[in-house]
């Protein structure tokens, strides 16, 4: 037998641990990406990352909403309007200390740019969403639905997770 027979002949153990480390470097891959963008949602250009809220206490008729949005795209969008099953009307707010010390929360009318190549954080303390009228208190753990429109990507669908009541999230990468 000649030696390129035999090698055809023979398995490579080698080629074969190649192949079972391909397909593990393979399933490894799919579920870092999968878990990665658990709590994120896409629209065209825009990624959205990990939206939440805080639990409210019963009678609560206000709950804040908190989320990121990221701009891979070479022209600027802009967040236009919320809508939420959770509450009669949801509405983009920014917080805002002024020279005196003094906060305040004012209603942004014309919407949220999000900058070409940029991000902008909804959180507390700055731009945030709120859901006013609520329907049912927010309760830890639970999930609810808003929808998000935005001037050219159009709009997304997306879950906000709510937090323990009075808490400040930092990490949302488990949700």
């Amino acid at each position: 037998m000649t030696t390129s027979a035999r090698a055809f002949a023979r398995p490579s153990f080698r080629s074969i641990e190649e192949r079972l480390g391909m397909v593990v470097l393979a399933a490894m891959l799919l579920f870092a990406s999968t878990h990665a963008f658990a709590h994120g949602f896409k629209v065209g250009d825009l990624e959205i990352g990990h939206p939440w809220s805080r639990a409210t206490p019963a009678g609560a008729k206000v709950a804040a909403g908190y989320l990121t949005v990221k701009n891979n795209g070479s022209q600027p969008d802009r967040l236009v309007s919320i809508q939420s099953d959770v509450s009669d009307k949801a509405e983009i707010h920014e917080m805002a200390v002024d020279a005196k010390g003094v906060m305040t929360m004012r209603q942004i009318t014309g919407g949220v740019e999000i900058p070409a190549g940029g991000e902008v954080a909804f959180k507390p303390g700055a731009y945030h969403i709120m859901f006013m009228g609520l329907k049912a208190p927010v309760k830890e753990g639970e999930k609810f639905s808003g929808t998000l429109t935005f001037e050219k990507a159009g709009t997304v669908t997306v879950e906000f997770q709510a937090d323990k009541m009075g808490g400040q999230s930092q990490d949302h990468s488990g949700h």
